[in-house]
């Protein structure tokens, strides 16, 4: 079975598992770098939830990686109190998934 982790900050940690969600917390976005690469190339991570604001911080190599695997899944999460239209980016992740623009109404 595939396992679904949250990376997040420590404030928005708790929250997750309060849901039941495999946390790891990173202290600073820098630290997200580190921690993802690792998650990459485990046989059990199916999905990784990743805070928004540490994506910049990844390295352009893992990046690469990111886009081109099927597994696992990478999905940026917008946390904290930014203000989203969830159906561009609802649609803007699945657009990225099968590589086709799917209009939502």
């Amino acid at each position: 079975m595939y396992r679904f982790v949250v990376v997040t900050d420590p404030d928005t940690a708790s929250g997750f598992r309060l849901a039941g969600v495999e946390v790891i917390e990173a202290k600073f976005p820098q630290d997200a770098g580190k921690i993802i690469p690792d998650l990459l190339y485990k046989d059990d991570m199916g999905i990784v939830a990743v805070n928004e604001d540490f994506m910049p911080f990844i390295d352009e190599h893992v990046m690469t990686k990111i886009e081109e695997s099927y597994r696992p899944l990478i999905i940026p999460i917008p946390i904290g109190s930014q203000k989203i239209d969830r159906t561009s980016y609802i649609e803007r992740l699945l657009r990225k998934a099968i590589g086709y623009n799917i209009t939502l109404q």
